[in-house]
């Protein structure tokens, strides 16, 4: 956080939120003002790494998270200073589609299993045979991928030869909770989770705000292995917790909120004609319109802010992880600078390259946990710097068709503000951005746009606030679609789906309206 970033702690207005954030690479603790503004200096980070296996596994050690939120929080409240004793309340969001297993005591019997983890793509394609994907997707927002828990918990649950976990382990397990849950039973006892996390599992019916029951008899999974739904806050830390943070022990502590709704509240795009494009590790497109009356359309994922707004969209399994790895893989010079010239001088899809980004396998908008990345028309003669500024692109198109099928839920959509630090540190690939989507973008001059959130909800929630929307979010460099260079990326993403159809899609229909069609309703 710059020094112009925020407010002196001698300028702050009341009241002050302390937002805690856990992402998928580090956790951030710092302090905001009546304003929504970050107070300078109180910023407290701990960077954690997820374990990946070899046979797609991606997860991580819930009490070594726990301790780097404590950490984080003891962090930020000492750089407060005297500033500790006027906070009002607590705020967080954490990365969505996580479980772990719980037992009786409190105590985490598993690891923490991401969205990233594929292990459980044999259980949704199972599961395939119990539910109605299209009825399925109609009520909870969510397809049967192994991002999402239904495929996860029923391979946790597997008792065969080639089960994930042994049976003593399973008879441990008492609940299945999202770690921000496993955060509010360890600090306060009390097993709950808000709407916003529980719309992210796959397991919720987001027309009813309550557990899906035709999802959980397919798993099968008993409603009372699974958390109480509230978005009321917590009071009244354990004795422990009350002790080391005397100043927080009586405040209300909200539960935690998607990060990715919080990250479009925190990036001022809070109504269904602003689009909010996240690129960190991995990447999203959302908008946030309110529920009443909601449809969720095909193709995109559906989740919710709270009980009165949904958050729809797109998710990307490859973003800033594609470019590091390609840079990683082709030796890059680690000049940033040099190597962000190199490619800005490359002509637009001039490398005759058409890429495939699927390291980590596809979310949106095909869904397809298996598939793999690909480089197709490599040559002798191409560099480097063409293979990065392909990734650029192939990731911009992919981006392009979700926010086509944006504009079919909306037709009057408005220009699209980018944040994330992989697209933010990249002027090159924001105007490339601007180009494959036709789009204006906008840059994002908010420091850190899912804490911002989080504590903008919790402001309205106290009333400080008439509404998120009553705070603008700071903007910065607005980047400008040039027509010829779209009519480039528009024939450069034909290709992209044409071997998309190829080696990923069923042979039989495809699963997501060509880029043809696409292109043309754009």
């Amino acid at each position: 956080m710059g020094p112009d970033a925020g407010v002196s702690p001698a300028h702050v207005q009341t009241p002050l939120i302390l937002a805690l954030d856990v992402g998928t690479s580090s956790v951030r603790a710092v302090l905001y003002d009546g304003r929504a503004r970050p107070v300078e200096g109180t910023m407290a980070q701990q960077a954690h790494q997820m374990y990946e296996t070899v046979d797609g596994g991606v997860e991580t050690g819930a009490n070594q998270l726990l301790a780097r939120v404590e950490a984080c929080i003891d962090g930020a409240l000492e750089q407060a200073g005297p500033l500790a004793e006027r906070i009002a309340a607590v705020a967080s969001d954490t990365f969505w589609h996580n479980v772990l297993g719980v037992s009786a005591g409190a105590a985490a019997v598993t690891p923490v299993y991401t969205w990233a983890d594929t292990r459980a793509a044999a259980a949704a394609e199972a599961l395939k045979a119990d539910l109605d994907q299209a009825e399925m997707h109609a009520r909870t927002g969510a397809v049967l991928h192994p991002s999402y828990l239904p495929a996860k918990l029923r391979w946790l649950q597997d008792a065969g030869p080639r089960a994930p976990l042994s049976r003593s382990t399973r008879s441990r397990v008492r609940r299945w909770l999202s770690f921000a849950d496993w955060l509010g039973l360890r600090f306060f006892g009390e097993c709950a989770t808000s709407v916003s996390m529980a719309s992210g599992s796959g397991l919720l019916n987001q027309l009813t705000c309550d557990w899906d029951a035709a999802v959980l008899k397919a798993i099968p999974l008993d409603r009372t292995q699974l958390p109480d739904l509230r978005d009321e806050p917590y009071r009244g830390l354990r004795p422990a917790y009350a002790r080391r943070w005397p100043h927080l022990a009586q405040i209300p502590w909200f539960p935690a909120w998607g990060d990715g709704a919080t990250s479009n509240i925190g990036a001022g795009c809070v109504t269904s004609s602003q689009v909010a494009m996240m690129v960190g590790t991995s990447g999203a497109m959302r908008v946030v319109r309110a529920s009443r009356d909601l449809v969720i359309p095909p193709y995109l994922f559906c989740y919710r802010v709270d009980s009165r707004r949904a958050v729809i969209g797109g998710a990307l399994s490859n973003g800033g992880n594609l470019i590091d790895w390609l840079r990683a893989t082709l030796q890059v010079p680690e000049n940033h600078e040099a190597m962000e010239r190199a490619v800005a001088d490359l002509e637009p899809d001039g490398h005759g390259l058409t890429i495939l980004p699927f390291l980590a396998g596809e979310r949106s908008p095909g869904w397809k946990p298996r598939a793999r990345a690909v480089i197709a028309g490599l040559g002798l003669h191409n560099t480097p710097s063409e293979i990065v500024r392909a990734g650029y692109e192939t990731v911009a198109n992919r981006f392009a068709l979700i926010h086509a099928l944006l504009k079919e839920t909306n037709p009057r959509i408005g220009p699209v503000v980018a944040s994330g630090a992989a697209l933010l540190h990249s002027p090159t690939w924001l105007q490339i951005m601007a180009d494959a989507l036709g789009a204006a973008v906008t840059a994002s001059a908010v420091p850190e746009a899912s804490s911002r959130g989080a504590a903008l909800l919790a402001l309205e929630a106290l009333g400080a606030i008439r509404s998120v929307s009553a705070i603008p979010a700071p903007e910065g460099t607005v980047y400008r679609p040039r027509a010829a260079n779209t009519t480039r990326y528009r024939a450069a993403a034909a290709r992209q789906h044409a071997l998309y159809q190829k080696l990923v899609a069923s042979e039989d229909r495809p699963d997501v309206p060509g880029w043809d069609e696409q292109a043309s309703r754009a």
